[in-house]
């Protein structure tokens, strides 16, 4: 099986920070990574796709984040208080 970066592009975290809100609708769906190592894939629904293809999109990716919060991670308030501790 292919890796995702063949599947689809992948964009450095700075360059993407760089993008203004309109830019990053025009984008395809694309993997962010950082110093070489991946962070997450970002799903972008076609600009001409309609709501239905935008609410699909965001039903299936809180489904699949819901399912990967309960294996871990923290939320920024949890991530906020641990560096006011150290």
């Amino acid at each position: 099986m292919p890796s995702m970066s063949t599947l689809v592009p992948s964009y450095s975290l700075s360059d993407f920070k760089k993008l203004k809100k309109s830019e990053i609708k025009q984008l395809k769906s694309c993997e962010i990574s950082s110093d070489g190592e991946y962070l997450c894939t970002i799903i972008i629904p076609p600009v001409n796709g309609g709501v239905s293809i935008a609410d699909y999109n965001k039903t299936q990716a809180e489904y699949l984040a819901l399912r990967a919060n309960t294996c871990g991670g923290k939320s920024l308030e949890e991530l906020r208080e641990q560096k006011e501790e150290e």
